[in-house]
């Protein structure tokens, strides 16, 4: 994914989509093919606030989609070209994932 690091989030209140994801270590010249087409879109989507993204060695990984509201994460969800995304990241690229959606009511920051 391209220009990845801090998100720049507005003040709280806003929505945070947590996804935590196990690799199953195959298609990996797919998977960031597919990983990098869905930063493109994303970052277009109504309501998107930005994405922070990290991934070890072992290949769990997070990635935090920040949006402004349930609607707009909604939206995103229901995207055609991400929900067949979705569906091939579950029959080809991971072992386990889960998937959480949280509100953020307060947010710090440091030096």
């Amino acid at each position: 994914m391209s220009g990845l690091g801090f998100a720049k989030t507005p003040k709280p209140p806003y929505y945070a989509v947590i996804f935590s994801s196990q690799r199953n270590g195959k298609g990996e010249a797919d998977y960031a093919a597919a990983a990098e087409r869905m930063f493109e879109l994303v970052v277009q989507q109504p309501g998107y606030l930005g994405v922070e993204s990290a991934r070890d060695t072992n290949g769990f990984g997070i990635t935090v989609a920040y949006f402004d509201s349930e609607e707009n994460i909604l939206r995103w969800r229901n995207h055609a070209e991400h929900a067949a995304t979705r569906a091939r990241g579950k029959r080809e690229w991971y072992e386990h994932f889960e998937v959480r959606v949280a509100k953020v009511e307060r947010a710090y920051y440091g030096p």
